[in-house]
């Protein structure tokens, strides 16, 4: 649709007919609450609720928010260039969209020129946001320079490749194709995933399981339990730089903290995904068989007890799990690094165990397991599930085109996955074929 009138004067007879065309487009076309839209001024930025007359007022004083092309909050949908035929929804762009005003969302527009006068938190969306606008070549329709950047920075990370390498791959890619529009270097694509809150949180540990450096104990330089400092000693050609020399400072022992909460709000940002979140209530075969874990008697007995988190289906129930492994691919090096893992168990059983809706919620650093100081490192995801239970958090369901108070609730632990026990078995079987050892003597 045509929206320069946007960039109209708001007091000219042409803004106000476009604002009256959108009024209309968004009581027909989107899902008003009632009465009442959300108002997508350059103050309310979607966040607040009203009437169409207070909305038009709001839109003929203050204008558009900034970056607002696409009305996907107000029934547009985003299509592919090459299905504007088809009644198929482009997940891929709507979800970047999605994502760029869900990270924001609680920005307060000014009444400034872009990039002037803004705080820092304005301007990343706004660079953001230009970015998403900016083709990644001149013609391509497929790919904004965001979305590729975002596509190739997951093969990075699915692939394992170096920073160096993929420092070498932008430098073919620019020189062989100097109109591509991507960033020079991993640290400006590293930069500009950050600004979209994909990145993660490096919390100090005592190297022996102690403590963490977290909260109160934030600017700490030593464990309060076992006096073990908090920086490594560093050598410098023959003599040992001290720990607490400010430019040698290097962690003993860190922590890697991935924020659950904003994961969980992503996952409502794609429709599709959205709408796979209430599979278990909308769409499961209720026969009494034993198909999803809604099925199973835990699952029940809990939506009898807290019967106002059962009431919205879209609440989360988790899995927790937890295992070491030796991130090394080698045998010859005893080191055991500890990822938690969360599973989102809403989804249909064909999804709840893929790759990509499993959750790394904490990274706890090797080179030994951390036994029963396991708690000591939960802290912040246990913080996080706090939140969730009490209180919630405001989050947009993108299939329904609203907010609301998403809540979680952790159902389960497992302990260890069947297939650790059947290597184990497999590995005790070739033992006592080779050391002609009776099996049963292996099982004590």
């Amino acid at each position: 649709m045509d929206k320069e009138w946007t960039k109209l004067a708001r007091e000219s007879k042409e803004y106000q007919n476009g604002v009256d065309f959108f009024l209309d487009y968004a009581y027909t076309k989107g899902k008003p609450c009632g009465k009442e839209i959300s108002c997508p001024c350059a103050e309310c930025y979607n966040t607040n609720w009203f009437t169409r007359k207070v909305v038009r007022n709001h839109l003929i004083a203050l204008g558009f928010q900034k970056g607002y092309d696409f009305w996907v909050r107000h029934g547009e949908e985003i299509r592919k260039p090459n299905d504007l035929n088809d009644d198929h929804v482009n997940d891929e762009e709507d979800q970047i969209d999605e994502l760029l005003f869900e990270r924001f969302r609680d920005i307060i527009q000014e009444e400034c020129e872009f990039n002037e006068g803004l705080n820092e938190y304005a301007k990343k969306f706004y660079n953001l946001v230009e970015e998403a606008k900016q083709e990644l070549y001149p013609g391509c329709k497929n790919f904004s320079k965001l979305s590729f950047t975002i596509r190739l920075h997951l093969l990075k990370c699915l692939y394992g490749w170096s920073n160096e390498s993929f420092n070498a791959l932008l430098e073919l890619l620019k020189e062989d194709m100097p109109s591509l529009n991507i960033p020079d270097t991993f640290n400006k694509t590293k930069g500009m995933i950050k600004d979209l809150g994909l990145d993660y949180k490096k919390i100090d540990a005592c190297p022996n399981d102690c403590m963490i450096y977290w909260k109160n104990y934030e600017n700490e330089t030593c464990c309060h339990v076992c006096g073990a400092p908090r920086w490594k000693e560093i050598a410098e050609g023959n003599h040992q730089v001290g720990i607490n020399h400010e430019s040698y400072k290097v962690s003993a022992k860190i922590l890697r903290h991935f924020p659950l909460i904003p994961r969980l709000q992503r996952l409502f940002m794609c429709s599709k995904t959205a709408s796979s979140l209430t599979w278990h209530e909308e769409e499961r075969s209720k026969d009494g068989k034993l198909r999803h874990p809604a099925d199973e008697e835990a699952w029940k007995e809990f939506d009898k007890r807290h019967l106002d988190f059962a009431l919205d289906s879209r609440n989360i129930r988790l899995g927790l799990s937890s295992d070491g492994f030796n991130p090394f691919r080698t045998m010859n090096v005893s080191h055991s690094t500890w990822p938690v893992l969360l599973v989102p168990y809403n989804f249909p059983p064909w999804c709840c165990m893929k790759a990509e809706y499993s959750m790394l919620s904490l990274l706890i650093p090797g080179p030994q397991s951390p036994g029963n100081n396991i708690d000591v490192y939960l802290q912040p995801l246990i913080e996080e599930l706090k939140v969730l239970w009490d209180l919630g958090v405001e989050t947009y369901d993108a299939s329904l085109k609203q907010t609301f108070q998403m809540r979680a609730s952790l159902l389960w632990t497992i302990s260890d996955f069947p297939g650790k026990q059947a290597r184990e078995n497999s590995q005790d079987k070739r033992k006592c074929i080779h050391q002609r050892i009776p099996l049963e003597d292996t099982t004590r």
